[in-house]
């Protein structure tokens, strides 16, 4: 772990929870007030949907070739659960292609790996696949907000034209009711306030309330993540 920046930061979260507000906001932070504030200097972003909407264009290169699309079909539903899994695998190839390159990489350098989960066992199965490589190195910062709150930033945030992107992808609404209406979040944290255990590992975290919204606001935004990282960072450090 760097002297005075987190190491890994796993930022998960239902669908337009906030989670790409928050890393856009960190993008705009000069670096000397991310890691005075937020314990978060230079940074770099591993988000699954990157790998989420390969998926879907390979199938469609697939498809116009004649082939069989191997994970969706072709309204881009998955085909087999395990996709979800090999998400993660994905993740744990990037990081530790990152560290492999560079030995001294955290130095400098947080990673903030970035995905949303929903299921009765959605995020604990996601944790499950992480490589110890990260989890050794890592604490959780859970963005929070309700279902229909999920659903409700999910519509607005949509933009024609722009469903590739970070910001501005959207789910239809019988996906985000089938993928996303429960989640199992409170479950993992019921049993200590601080740590959650995962593969033998006691992963600190902790919870941004984004309810009333603070991520459309930049000033709320820095409040709050001062204080959820600042209580992470002395959890960690304890």
């Amino acid at each position: 772990m760097s002297k005075n920046n987190f190491d890994v930061i796993i930022l998960i979260g239902r669908p337009a929870a906030g989670k790409s507000e928050v890393i856009d906001f960190l993008k705009k932070t000069p670096v000397d007030e991310r890691s005075r504030r937020f314990h978060i200097g230079n940074f770099e972003e591993i988000d699954d949907f990157i790998y989420v909407w390969e998926t879907f264009e390979i199938d469609d290169i697939l498809s116009r070739h004649g082939k069989p699309r191997i994970w969706s079909d072709e309204k881009y539903w998955f085909k087999d659960d395990f996709i979800w899994n090999l998400y993660i695998e994905r993740i744990n190839l990037t990081y530790r292609k990152r560290l492999a390159a560079n030995a001294s990489y955290h130095e400098d350098m947080t990673s903030l790996i970035e995905f949303a989960r929903g299921g009765d066992n959605g995020f604990g199965e996601a944790f499950s696949y992480l490589h110890e490589d990260v989890l050794k190195r890592a604490c959780i910062l859970y963005i929070k907000v309700p279902y229909e709150e999920s659903v409700r930033k999910n519509r607005k945030r949509a933009r024609p034209g722009m469903e590739d992107s970070i910001l501005y992808h959207s789910l239809p609404d019988e996906k985000m009711e089938f993928y996303y209406k429960t989640n199992d979040w409170e479950k993992l944290t019921s049993a200590d306030p601080k740590y959650i255990s995962i593969k033998g590992y006691k992963v600190p975290y902790i919870a941004f309330e984004n309810m009333p919204e603070k991520t459309d606001d930049p000033v709320k935004l820095g409040a709050e993540l001062e204080r959820v990282t600042t209580l992470l960072w002395k959890t960690l450090r304890s």
